[in-house]
């Protein structure tokens, strides 16, 4: 059977032992920044005892990184394709490492909020280099696919995996050990990058556009802030207000886009047939992780009454499937499955751990398990595939931007999914608890949770039983949602994605890439 979705390179353009160990390499900075996404978690509670932060401080050190992170990686997809991958690779390692520094040994909440932003910007800086450096060490198709599969396991497997660390540091050190731990890593990274790793850039890149870097954050910003926070805090103005500014901005930084002769995004990168439908898609599937991950989590904690470390531990259960999903996926495609195939089952599989969850009660343990873990298999295959088809339809110089694109759209899906779902579950939470409770009680199973350990033994424990009856039926809600969401999902990947095609080897050097763009 013929592959539609692949094509074989040529014998010299195959990676061999140096770029699987370069991309050993890259893997270290995108754990750590993926672990950075939780590993506050645990340490909140020793941070607010040594530097006693303000609530509106607290938030900031929790948010910042994200944030800063998030409005930030198109212009640094866009100046890595300008400047060389390699080298700003290696900048945002420095920069990591020293926020990182600065972090453990901050003495006051202003100088940790500065330190994640800094984190920030490292973090905005490392994700598209390493995406764009695998697009350009690994130019035949099934080894690309490969170490993207890599790639989207450790991405995943490192959310997971920081609250455990944060966790466990926390527990026999003090919290500026949940940083200090990037120092080793970041080091090796400045080590080997320059030895091991290509530099790969667009040779000629045209003027960096100014403009287009606040345009771009203020499109971001915004959004994510207002989806953020409608989970929690319901769908009030300033929050919609938010979101439709961040949109108008968006809006204005497409036009810019669109007229510019040097733009941060290129519009030709959406000219390629899979780009658009990769981009989309992935979204997709970061609003169904995000989405689950926000009542999983609480599920754990807050109905079964696990401590947060075992919370954390048990967490790790559901991502042993990430780690075969999206092998699996790749493996499929090179033997002449048709992409398409592959991404609509990965959603439909995912729906189906969707399905479990919508079948879990107040004390369903292993199910819930269950579920986020075949939901997590099914979203990797997704992902994989997509950043895989992402990249590989864009041209080689335009890689980081292609890179950042696709990491931007999924942090949107990840705030839509969370809003969405989030305000679905919610809803459903505040019906069923009785009118009679306090408003704390009626806003979150934490609040109810706090309420209850302030009544008599007797009215407490109903209200404990009522409120997590409740959040277990908002859950089911939400996960009924995923499913609708994830089976169209699944329809719309087998009817954009039919027939796409992706470059090999050969397409890149016709586009020059070795030969201007791409030297050691």
């Amino acid at each position: 059977m013929t592959n539609p979705t692949s094509t074989t390179a040529s014998p010299d353009a195959r990676a061999g032992r140096r770029e699987w160990t370069a991309l050993g390499v890259l893997m270290l900075p995108l754990l750590l920044v993926s672990m950075d996404v939780s590993v506050l978690y645990f340490a909140v509670p020793a941070i607010s005892a040594d530097l006693a932060p303000t609530g509106t401080q607290q938030l900031w050190i929790f948010d910042i990184y994200a944030f800063v992170l998030a409005g930030l990686l198109m212009t640094m997809g866009s100046l890595g394709d300008r400047i060389g991958r390699r080298r700003l690779l290696l900048l945002g390692a420095a920069a990591f490492g020293g926020g990182s520094l600065l972090a453990a040994y901050a003495n006051s909440a202003e100088t940790l909020i500065a330190a994640r932003a800094v984190l920030g910007i490292g973090g905005a800086t490392l994700m598209p280099s390493t995406m764009a450096l695998v697009r350009a060490m690994f130019r035949d198709p099934g080894q690309r696919a490969k170490a993207i599969g890599m790639w989207s396991g450790v991405m995943t497997g490192g959310i997971a995996l920081g609250s455990v660390m944060s966790g466990l540091l926390v527990q026999y050190f003090w919290w500026g050990s949940v940083f200090l731990v990037n120092l080793p890593a970041m080091a090796l990274l400045l080590v080997l990058g320059p030895v091991l790793l290509p530099e790969s850039k667009n040779p000629n890149p045209g003027r960096f556009d100014l403009l287009s870097v606040p345009l771009s954050m203020a499109a971001v910003l915004p959004v994510i802030y207002g989806l953020k926070e409608i989970p929690s805090e319901g769908w009030h103005t300033e929050y919609v207000v938010s979101v439709t500014v961040g949109l108008f901005f968006a809006y204005l930084f497409v036009q810019r886009q669109r007229t510019a002769a040097s733009p941060l995004i290129s519009p030709a990168l959406f000219r390629g047939r899979g780009f658009g439908p990769a981009v989309t898609l992935n979204l997709l599937s970061a609003f169904a992780m995000m989405g689950s991950a926000y009542f999983t989590t609480q599920y754990l904690q807050s109905v079964l009454g696990k401590s947060s470390i075992e919370a954390a531990l048990w967490g790790l259960l559901p991502t042993v499937l990430v780690g075969v999903a999206a092998p699996v996926a790749a493996a499929l495609v090179q033997r002449g499955v048709e992409r398409a195939k592959v991404v609509a089952g990965g959603f439909v599989t995912a729906a189906g751990g969707y399905g479990l969850l919508a079948l879990a009660g107040t004390d369903s343990l292993w199910l819930v398990l269950a579920g986020a873990g075949v939901l997590a298999a099914g979203i990797v295959v997704v992902m994989s595939q997509m950043m895989d088809l992402g990249l590989s339809t864009a041209p080689l110089d335009k890689a980081g931007a292609a890179a950042s694109l696709l990491e931007t759209g999924a942090e949107f899906g990840g705030a839509l999914g969370m809003a969405v779902l989030g305000s679905i579950g919610t809803a459903v939470y505040r019906h069923d608890i009785p009118a009679s409770a306090p408003d704390t009680a009626r806003e979150t199973l934490g609040g109810a949770l706090a309420v209850a350990r302030q009544l008599p033994a007797r009215t407490g424990d109903a209200l404990i039983t009522t409120a997590r009856e409740a959040y277990t039926h908002g859950m089911q809600a939400a996960a009924i949602a995923g499913v609708v969401v994830l089976l169209g999902a699944a329809v719309l990947a087998a009817r954009a994605l039919r027939g796409v095609t992706v470059r090999d080897a050969s397409a890149e050097e016709a586009e020059g890439a070795e030969a201007e763009g791409c030297r050691v």
